[in-house]
């Protein structure tokens, strides 16, 4: 009895017949060896037997975040659509679950310490004063580009709660939006300001690299793959978020050209859609629809698009049109009229960007369009010292991390701003002069314990001096933890 209870048990596993002995040997499910040359085996529910070292090898491609995070193993329930899984048990593997669970708990601590807390939540649906108060911490002057987008912003989550939550006739439109200004005067760090305060997901793309389908490039798709990523592959919170689109001047229609035009005109339709409202194709994890990877479907209806472009040449076009109807004669206006207006941008027209090379259908969805202007000294002395991370504020913690203060004339910082308009390449120049002043100090400050104060003057900007050092009168400097370290060592 015994035997033949032990000849049905091996019966009702898998594994290979021996004729000769009339004994069944087991065989691994996945690698077909016998029990005989791979050892011993495990039996799994369901009678299907499988090495130990198939085992060790299916546990470590699990545990791998490669292989999770391209197929959404967020948890184990998603397992089961493994080939080969199915018929496993979770309960019987709880140290992969916890494993899991505790990895994903870490990534999510490292996660939220590398991005700041948001300061609204769009559930709330702040005031648009209170978001532009927020900007105003860290963007210096363009107020009303400010304003645009905190009502913007403002109105498009009431539409976003209003369409889906009511079942009203009427439905608003959404109003995605066009920032024109010159280079460096603040355009995506205005809108990367606006991602750190608001807790909705957004992401920045770069149109100089779209192309048409079927070309060497990004499709058009990948702006939406950006925001799915951000959204943390959530359908339903990345068709509530926003897109910014940068350098869209650059998908201007070629002129005069007689090659094809795979990153202009046909970009520009290929946005169409997704600027109107339309259900896209998106890959997740990937930025080509040629990867070999899931597709999901988002619906752009109520994703706010928000594009921007420095558009060099802008001007010229605007005041050709301004100066249309001047001649010789007495009241004939100047053509060198508008050659020194600060705020020509402003009086920018749809007409204007298509004979810029945008097509009409483009700007038609984009109703909002308004320019930042460009920056003049006083405003670039406020935006060294007065923001939350002026670049001053960042030296001056460097410096604080030695011990060392460091302090600015009112001078020095005018002269810095007059070299930065010099360059007429914007904020960004005024990094650039912080840099080669600074580089000397930053170099010499650390050899000297008995260094207590640096002061930067405006002769030692225009290379006529030197900065203002002031020797500590206490003790000096605290030794490095690494010299510490060393003597501890010896």
């Amino acid at each position: 009895m015994e035997e033949k209870d032990e000849s049905k048990q091996n019966t009702a596993g898998s594994g290979s017949s021996d004729e000769e002995g009339g004994h069944q040997e087991k065989v691994c499910f996945i690698c077909h060896r016998t029990e005989s040359k791979a050892g011993k085996m495990i039996t799994i529910p369901g009678g299907l037997t499988v090495c130990a070292d198939c085992m060790q090898r299916s546990f470590d491609q699990m545990n791998d975040p490669n292989i999770r995070n391209m197929l959404n193993l967020s948890n184990l329930g998603n397992l089961r659509n493994f080939p080969g899984v199915g018929m496993m048990d979770p309960g019987l593997s709880p140290d992969l679950q916890g494993n899991m669970k505790k990895e994903e708990g870490t990534k999510g601590e490292e996660a939220g310490e590398k991005a700041p807390p948001a300061r609204f939540d769009v559930r709330e649906l702040p005031a648009p004063h209170k978001i532009k108060a927020a900007l105003d911490e860290y963007v210096i002057g363009q107020d009303y580009a400010k304003k645009v987008i905190s009502v913007a912003v403002y109105n498009h989550y009431k539409r976003v709660r209003t369409n889906t939550n009511s079942k009203e006739a009427i439905e608003i439109e959404k109003s995605n939006m066009l920032m024109i200004g010159p280079t460096g005067c603040g355009k995506t760090y205005l809108v990367k300001t606006l991602s750190r305060l608001l807790d909705v997901p957004l992401a920045i793309a770069d149109a100089t690299a779209l192309t048409e389908a079927g070309y060497i490039g990004d499709d058009v798709e990948s702006v939406l793959s950006k925001l799915l990523a951000a959204a943390g592959n959530d359908v339903e919170k990345a068709q509530s978020g926003i897109v910014f689109i940068d350098e869209i001047d650059k998908i201007a229609k070629k002129q005069n050209t007689n090659q094809r035009d795979v990153s202009g005109e046909s970009v520009q339709q290929g946005l169409l859609k997704i600027l109107e409202g339309a259900d896209v194709e998106v890959p997740v994890g990937a930025m080509s629809k040629n990867a070999m990877v899931p597709m999901t479907t988002i619906n752009t209806q109520n994703i706010l698009f928000i594009c921007g472009g420095a558009f060099p040449g802008l001007e010229e076009i605007i005041k050709k049109r301004l100066t249309k109807a001047s001649s010789i004669g007495y009241g004939a206006q100047l053509r060198d009229a508008y050659d020194s207006d600060p705020d020509l941008l402003a009086k920018v027209t749809p007409g204007d960007l298509k004979e810029f090379g945008m097509i009409p259908e483009f700007i038609g969805r984009l109703p909002m369009i308004f320019s930042l202007c460009s920056l003049d000294r006083n405003m670039l002395v406020r935006i060294l010292k007065e923001p939350k991370n002026a670049i001053l504020k960042q030296y001056q913690k460097l410096l604080e991390l030695d011990e060392v203060k460091l302090e600015f004339d009112e001078d020095a910082l005018s002269c810095i701003a007059e070299e930065a308009l010099k360059r007429d390449t914007g904020a960004r120049a005024l990094r650039s002069v912080i840099e080669e002043m600074m580089l000397d100090i930053m170099y010499e400050v650390p050899k000297d314990d008995e260094i207590g104060a640096v002061r930067i003057t405006r002769a030692y900007i225009e290379h006529k001096g030197g900065p203002v050092i002031t020797l500590r009168q206490s003790q000096p400097r605290l030794p490095r933890v690494e010299e510490n370290a060393g003597h501890s060592r010896s």
